[in-house]
């Protein structure tokens, strides 16, 4: 599996506690630094949504997809349990992406 294509499923907020936003993609790099360009169209984009605070790799897209089913079923209390539990400080996590 490529780098290019690694199915993930992530956050996005637009500051510690603030609106956060779920997706899933192929290539987290490039939809992160699409969030933060603000070219994706909707409520990432609204609220400023520019920060990668969580995410999480799949084997496959299905999986990827399911996993966001789930997430964005779940309450937002939810959420930022996951978010805290391995970014208490809510730091952006891109730079990661590119090391």
């Amino acid at each position: 599996m490529t780098k290019e294509f690694r199915p993930a499923v992530y956050f996005v907020a637009n500051r510690k506690l603030g609106a956060i936003s779920c997706g899933v993609t192929s290539n987290l790099a490039q939809r992160a630094w699409q969030h933060k360009e603000g070219t994706i169209e909707g409520f990432s984009k609204r609220y400023n949504c520019k920060l990668l605070v969580w995410f999480e790799f799949h084997a496959t897209m299905e999986a990827a997809i399911e996993r966001e089913k789930q997430l964005k079923a779940g309450s937002r209390n939810k959420k930022v349990a996951l978010i805290v539990e391995t970014n208490p400080d809510w730091f952006d996590l891109y730079p990661q992406l590119n090391q």
